[in-house]
């Protein structure tokens, strides 16, 4: 039996240093948490704990530096059953951390990121990386310029399949509002673009903003936006915008993560043969569950392998 191919992430992991508190701390004050623990995580690294939760097979390729933090993260990976063979090991530099701030009664999640000496992977790292066991590769937008390489690399290796193979598809994520990521728009099968992006180019809502962003895309291209308790739009080749309501849990718990398993619900959807329609929908029914609860690991019992047993 052909082993199952794999969805591959690249972008970031860091440690994840979470405080969850009952009331937003005053600043220059000293209070207690109610709770404090490490996760690791990151947006690409996040996207891999959710996909394999849901039951597809997920790699993660980003830079990490040897010492114990990077030894609690990899284990955690090992954990989650994710492939680490591409990721790459950097001499320089300290393996990036966040200190989180969650709190539930207002739903917000404050996030301070150290990432800056860490070099991130370049197309020279992707060039060692074997095609052949991916069907899906997914970018967290970063470094642009060398990520546009890798997807080139990826357009020229889809050329080159006989037409009745698989081809990969890519998709790209821009959160940020920095300029130079915008140049990943045209190089996306899918792309997602997140609300301080659609806020950025004067949109008001998601259905806006796929239909103002869309002219960005290469043809044929899909384009998400989630927009927090308002749900989220999608604009297909169709031309048609398609749209799910937000599933917010019974109690909100944690906010911290839910864009990255917005995303991964809907690749795992679009990744499966599901429609686009199925996909965002899918998608916020996981990001709302998840809210639900700390952490990942309750996605696994409440949505695992989900179109193997109903429709999303």
């Amino acid at each position: 039996m052909e082993e199952q191919k794999k969805i591959l992430c690249v972008g970031l992991v860091c440690l994840d240093i979470i405080n969850v508190v009952d009331k937003y701390p005053e600043e220059d004050t000293d209070s207690r948490c109610l709770s404090q623990r490490w996760q690791r995580g990151g947006n690409a690294s996040n996207s891999c704990t959710v996909l394999s939760l849901l039951g597809a097979p997920s790699a993660f390729m980003g830079s990490l530096s040897a010492g114990p933090v990077a030894d609690f993260l990899m284990a955690d990976f090992s954990r989650c059953a994710v492939d680490t063979s591409a990721l790459v090991w950097q001499a320089e530099g300290q393996t990036p951390s966040a200190c989180c701030v969650v709190c539930p009664p207002c739903g917000s999640r404050t996030v301070v990121l150290y990432d800056t000496d860490l070099p991130d992977v370049t197309a020279e790292d992707f060039s060692k990386v074997d095609l052949h066991q991916f069907k899906w590769i997914h970018w967290e937008g970063r470094n642009a310029e060398e990520q546009v390489k890798m997807i080139q690399r990826v357009v020229a290796f889809n050329a080159a399949l006989p037409r009745q193979q698989q081809r990969i598809v890519v998709s790209v994520e821009i959160e940020k509002t920095r300029e130079p990521l915008y140049q990943l728009f045209p190089h996306g099968d899918v792309v997602f673009v997140s609300k301080d992006v659609a806020r950025h180019f004067g949109f008001l809502s998601a259905g806006a903003a796929v239909k103002g962003l869309c002219g960005r895309l290469k043809p044929g291209a899909v384009l998400v936006c989630a927009w927090a308790e308002e749900g989220a739009d999608a604009l297909g080749p169709s031309g048609s915008v398609v749209h799910s309501d937000a599933f917010p849990p019974e109690t909100l718990v944690d906010t911290l993560g839910a864009g990255d398993t917005f995303n991964s619900a809907v690749i795992y959807t679009l990744s499966n043969g599901g429609s686009l329609q199925d996909a965002l929908t899918f998608g916020c029914r996981v990001a709302g569950g998840k809210c639900g609860f700390h952490g990942y690991d309750g996605i696994e019992k409440d949505f695992g392998n989900s179109l193997k047993t109903s429709k999303p």
